[in-house]
Order: C-alpha cells, then sequence, then structure tokens
C-alpha cells in the first residue's frame, strides 16, 4: 500500500486549496473513525487511505472529476482494490463503480456529508463542529439553499445503502467529524 507521505504529496500535487486539503483530511479522519467503530481495526489505514486520496484529482480536474483518477493512482503504485474503492464515491454522478464494501458504502454516504457539517460549523461562532448538535445539521440538510453543491440525494442515498436511518448516518459522521477536528486542524 502507499505509504501517507507518498499519498499527501500525491494529493497536494493535485490540490493547492486548503479547502479540498481540509475535506481529504476530515474524510480521512471520518473513515478512520468509522473503521475503528464498526470492527475494522485491523483496516484502519486502509480505509484512511482512501478517504485521504478519494478526491486526490478534483483540484486540478474538477469537470473531470474520477476520469484521471485511475492513472494518478496507478503511477503511483496503487493497487486496483484501492482504485475501485475511491471511484465508487461517484457512483451515479461521475462513476459507474457502485459502493459494494461496508467501507466503499461509508465514503459514499459521507463525502458530500463531511461537506455539509463542516459548511454549517462555519456558521457557528466556534467554527467548530465540538458544540454543533444533530438538530442543526437537520435544519441544514433541509435547507436546499445552504451548502448547495452537497448533493442531498447521494447523503440520502447512502444511509439508505448502509441500512441506517439518514438521522443515524448525521449523528455518526458529526460524531466521527468531533473526534477527528483537533487532527484535521493541525495539518494545516
Amino acid at each position: 500500500m502507499i505509504t501517507r507521505e507518498t499519498a499527501l504529496e500525491l494529493l497536494k500535487k493535485y490540490n493547492k486549496e486548503e479547502f479540498h486539503l481540509r475535506h481529504a483530511f476530515t474524510v480521512e479522519g471520518v473513515m478512520k473513525y468509522f473503521a475503528k467503530e464498526l470492527g475494522y481495526e485491523d483496516n484502519v489505514d486502509y480505509w484512511a487511505m482512501v478517504g485521504l486520496l478519494h478526491d486526490v484529482d478534483f483540484g486540478t480536474y474538477p469537470d473531470e472529476h474520477l476520469k484521471n483518477t485511475p492513472l494518478i493512482l496507478k503511477e503511483a503504485g496503487v493497487g486496483d482494490d484501492m482504485i475501485n474503492s475511491i471511484l465508487s464515491h461517484g457512483y451515479g454522478i461521475c462513476s459507474d463503480v457502485e459502493p459494494v464494501h461496508q467501507m466503499e458504502k461509508i465514503l459514499y454516504a459521507t463525502d458530500e456529508l463531511t461537506g455539509l457539517i463542516w459548511s454549517a460549523s462555519l456558521m457557528r461562532p466556534s467554527k467548530s463542529v465540538q458544540d454543533m448538535e444533530l438538530k442543526s445539521i437537520k435544519k441544514k440538510f433541509k435547507d436546499k439553499k445552504f451548502a448547495a453543491g452537497c448533493d442531498r440525494d447521494v447523503i440520502a442515498n447512502g444511509a439508505e445503502k448502509l441500512d441506517w436511518t439518514l438521522d443515524e448516518l448525521l449523528e455518526k459522521t458529526l460524531e466521527a467529524m468531533k473526534a477527528s477536528e483537533e487532527e484535521v486542524n493541525n495539518q494545516l
């Protein structure tokens, strides 16, 4: 598996904006959290790497998201299994790779949601998720104008793929972001 150091170099080569790096670090942290919470401790590094690299091409190729990812990752020595998992997060939008494994379903379900939760945190005086509650996220989720780029249908479909209620997905993802926020901030 690719080292985290090499993955960071690759991520930063194709993503220059702090927003994109923050998102990658956030999804990495969320994936680590879920791996531990769901009993996949032996695969924490794999789950985290998928989260870190899921948008590797987005900063450079936003209109062709995931089209260049396989070549970028293969050249860096990433295996087909990880590439497939990464491609699955764009299912139905920019990829025809369906999320099958629980890890892929988590990535698919939380990618857009982390963006919505992070955007909601910026509206708070604390600029943090630490003091955020589920009801705040539910309110922002219902407001289609808020963080309009975060696809609510993907989030809802993700919850369904996981056999979770939408509230469960929102609450668990918020907890994951709370658990990883300090680490994310320390990397920027």
